[in-house]
């Protein structure tokens, strides 16, 4: 079993035992999707935008996505051209703009599994660091 379906399956049994626990294993929301989301998807799949999107994403959905960024959070200053197609897409980008080969990468444990091979990916030396748990 991978470390992040471990992750998930502790957090559920802490959970079923009544433990208020935030999970970031899956990276699954902790609330259900909204009826307009569900809405819009729906009507996507109506209008058959079921095929591969393009690479970035599609354009009129990154200008609402910094639209609403700039609406929410006044002055953050975001371009449709700087929304990603997610956490990992971002996160990979980072690791190879700015990790030379052989630098060396301290990830703080736990970790998402995630981390180490875009190290590995970017030529880096993960360096893993245990966090201490108060047990």
């Amino acid at each position: 079993m991978s470390q992040t379906l471990a992750m998930a399956q502790k957090s559920r049994e802490l959970t079923s035992k009544g433990i208020d626990i935030i999970s970031l294993s899956l990276g699954e929301p902790d609330f259900n999707t909204p009826d307009y989301v569900k809405e819009a998807a729906k009507k996507a799949i109506d209008d058959n935008y079921s095929k591969y999107p393009p690479v970035p994403g599609y354009a009129d959905l990154r200008e609402a996505i910094s639209r609403n960024l700039r609406r929410e959070w006044h002055n953050l200053f975001c371009r449709s051209g700087n929304v990603s197609a997610g956490a990992k897409h971002s996160l990979i980008n980072v690791i190879l703009s700015i990790v030379n080969p052989e630098d060396e990468v301290i990830i703080l444990a736990p970790y998402w599994v995630s981390y180490y091979d875009q190290i590995i990916f970017a030529q880096g030396k993960p360096v893993v660091i245990k966090a201490e748990t108060g047990e």
